[in-house]
């Protein structure tokens, strides 16, 4: 009796996994491409950011958490002012649904596509969790009331995303160790402020550490 209750058990987990693994959605084949990306840290982690744009396949703001053991990377990315990567081409859809996977790609310090230096060339990266995803489809036009979404990093640390409006606009993201409350509705000057009067608006928030800011990718032409 026993091992026929323990072979039912085995025959409804795995039609459990089939349809797990039948519900996984096609992948869309417009958002392959070089899909480059920003890396920044929190303590011992690394993150990569996409860089988006306004158009496919780069139409998403998209956060990923990456396990890697490499310290000298690790360095790099805590101790410059701006590291980014240009992976080999991929479907940037398997990471907007959330898949786990290796992408290999050259690491630059500075912008990849704005004179950058590169430091590492084909290094596998190890993409092991979705944080963030949201795709630039009907967003708000441009307008001086910005709204940041809150990424939970560990307790007490976030991680703070300017939610992208239609041109002129800008992208940001901002490390904060949650100390008071902190906004994340407001308004600025314009539509673009600039970044130290973003990071005033978190002047409560405790301790602050700018991680990127982004706008010219996001100008009305």
């Amino acid at each position: 009796m026993k091992l026929i209750f323990f072979v039912f058990l085995l025959v409804i987990q795995s039609c459990f996994v089939f349809a797990k693994e039948k519900a996984l959605r096609p992948l869309d084949p417009s958002y392959m491409g070089v899909h480059g990306m920003v890396l920044v840290s929190h303590s011992s982690t690394i993150y990569a950011s996409h860089l988006p744009l306004y158009h496919k396949p780069h139409d998403v703001q998209l956060i990923y958490k990456l396990d890697s053991k490499d310290l000298a990377l690790l360095q790099t990315v805590r101790d410059g002012k701006l590291t980014t990567i240009k992976p080999k081409p991929f479907n940037l859809d398997q990471l907007i649904r959330g898949d786990k996977m290796i992408i290999t790609a050259d690491v630059y310090a500075g912008h990849f596509e704005r004179g950058g230096m590169l430091v590492y060339e084909n290094m596998p990266l190890n993409f092991t969790k979705q944080l963030y995803v949201r795709q630039l489809n009907d967003i708000e036009e441009s307008n001086n009331k910005q709204t940041y979404d809150v990424v939970e990093l560990s307790k007490n640390y976030k991680m703070f995303v300017h939610r992208i409006q239609q041109a002129p606009s800008y992208d940001q993201l901002i490390h904060i160790d949650v100390e008071a409350g902190c906004l994340t509705r407001f308004s600025t000057s314009s539509s673009v402020p600039t970044e130290p009067e973003t990071h005033f608006k978190f002047i409560n928030c405790g301790s602050m550490t700018p991680l990127y800011f982004e706008t010219k990718d996001f100008e009305k032409h």
